[in-house]
């Protein structure tokens, strides 16, 4: 069967809050072929249940949101990107609300604002406890509705197209990195398209599935990350990896149900499996200090205790409010026989949104010319070591707003790049060993999970990038005599995460927001 082969104007892989925002702000101008490894609505963006943080009305400031970013982000945040970022953040709101998403408001019509982990006000807005599947649902009618909007369910990215792929003749004359496009795996015909495209956005979504615990869906394996390593772009602060304090305790289940941090903000506690309280043994704040903090103190009690979970309390709220509020959270704990209203919720921590990425300036632009990244597959500097609860669906909408003004401004002096070969199939014409890739994919999840989690140690980083080498070299092997599939592609990306992940750490000579380690007591970080 002959493959596929597009040329477009805008080609953008990944279908979550920042790939539908930035295709529906330049399909009046050009062309725009969306690409998506799984259906439409598989994204991080439907799984966020918290909300969306932006400055609406007072007693908030955009000051006061910038401080809480800073402090949240322990000394590494980029301040001007943070300063951007708030700012914008209404006006992308407004622009939602024209898309047709629906915030929860109160009887006077104004935005009903929840208060997170690391906030000083309440600026958070949201649907129930929805708040990312509606804003997926409002930006999906609208994608589906727009005559230059092309979708491809099912089609894997499975590496960018640069000047490597040219002949060596013009290779040779080339100094700087650029971008072409993407070759793209039909998953049901199984065939390689060449994706050619002016302008290539990488929108691909997070990182969670290197870790045998995430609230992430199973699509999020770093894919873009990887295919931006893989073409020597720049990837940075991979190192800070955020794991969510309280994910639903369900070990058969995959990935975790998130308990929104939104649920701390309406007034739940911590408990151990004792009915105590302790977060205030390990800050002031309690319950709604930041995540870093409040996943370390719930592990330690774990560890120190010797058990698989500890409790989130809210009975002692108004039990039709807590149904109100969250109608999702209380459906799922109902159906594993946890009445929210009257039982404490069993919790614990799980991978959940890698603060590092894919390095680009203020206008979503990476280090390869027209290759632009936004979402939670970039690092724009707004997170820094740690992110703010919320911080990452207003980030997603602001940057893809920056990276379409950027491209449309540029993309009248790009043109399609001939004379790229179509995907070699030389030595991949063996069915793949479903039973090697599951197999090493759990491995790698374990080792990940185990020593290079929310507590680290040199010791156990050096352990983890031994035994990941080992996989490394039996995946690439089987990379080069298998047939091309998406678990394997998925595999391969997972390993070359988890290297830069322990990389990054192991290069690390201080414990600082997201990364802890026993080996560097951390240090007091001013704002």
């Amino acid at each position: 069967m002959q493959a596929m082969n597009i040329k477009t104007d805008f080609l953008v892989i990944g279908s979550g809050a920042a790939g539908l925002s930035y295709a529906l702000k330049v399909a009046d101008f050009g062309k725009v072929t969306l690409v998506t490894k799984g259906a439409l609505g598989e994204s991080n963006t439907s799984f966020a249940q918290g909300g969306i943080s932006a400055v609406t009305s007072d007693p908030d400031s955009f000051e006061k949101h910038v401080q809480d970013t800073l402090i949240c982000g322990a000394g590494m945040c980029n301040e001007e990107v943070v300063r951007m970022i708030v700012r914008e953040a209404p006006r992308q709101i407004e622009q939602l609300v024209q898309w047709g998403t629906e915030f929860d408001r109160n009887n006077k019509g104004r935005y009903d604002l929840a208060r997170e982990g690391g906030h000083s006000e309440r600026r958070i807005l949201h649907h129930k406890d929805a708040t990312g599947a509606e804003i997926q649902r409002s930006l999906m009618q609208q994608a589906k509705a727009h005559k230059n909007i092309e979708i491809l369910e099912h089609h894997f990215a499975v590496d960018l197209i640069t000047q490597h792929h040219l002949g060596k003749m013009v290779r040779r004359y080339i100094t700087d990195a650029e971008c072409y496009g993407a070759y793209v795996l039909n998953l049901k015909t199984r065939q390689v398209g060449t994706f050619l495209a002016k302008v290539t956005v990488l929108a691909t979504g997070g990182t969670g599935n290197v870790y045998h615990t995430t609230t992430n869906p199973a699509v999020a394996t770093g894919d873009g990350v990887a295919m931006v390593y893989r073409a020597k772009g720049v990837v940075e602060n991979m190192a800070y990896v955020q794991f969510h304090p309280t994910a639903l305790y369900t070990p058969s289940e995959r990935p975790s149900f998130l308990i929104s941090e939104a649920m701390r903000g309406f007034g739940a506690l911590l408990r151990a499996q004792d009915g105590k309280e302790f977060m205030q043994k390990y800050d002031e704040r309690g319950p709604l200090a930041p995540r870093d903090i409040v996943a370390r103190a719930i592990d330690n009690e774990m560890k120190t205790r010797g058990d698989d979970f500890v409790y989130l309390d809210v009975t002692h709220k108004n039990a039709d409010e807590i149904i109100r509020h969250f109608p999702n959270i209380y459906k799922k704990c109902l159906s594993i026989g946890v009445d929210i209203t009257k039982d404490f919720i069993p919790v614990a921590p799980a991978a959940h949104y890698m603060c590092g990425g894919v390095r680009v300036n203020m206008d979503g632009l990476s280090s390869i010319r027209n290759l632009y990244a936004i979402g939670e597959t970039s690092c724009t500097g707004l997170h820094g070591a740690n992110r703010l609860a919320s911080n990452s669906l207003i980030e997603a909408v602001v940057y893809a707003d920056k990276a379409a003004q950027h491209s449309l401004q540029c993309m009248k002096s790009i043109a399609l790049q001939e004379g790229i070969p179509d995907w070699d199939y030389e030595g991949t014409s063996h069915p793949e060993e479903m039973v090697l890739i599951t197999q090493s994919c759990k491995e790698v999840q374990q080792i990940m999970s185990y020593y290079v989690g929310i507590v680290r140690s040199n010791i156990r980083l050096e352990r983890a990038f031994a035994r990941l080498g080992i996989i490394y070299k039996e995946t690439e092997q089987l990379y080069r005599t298998s047939t091309l599939t998406q678990n394997l592609c998925e595999l391969r990306n997972l390993i070359q995460i988890g290297y830069l992940i322990i990389k990054e750490a192991n290069a690390m000579r201080e414990s600082r927001g997201l990364h802890y380690s026993i080996d560097y007591p951390p240090k007091k970080i001013q704002a």
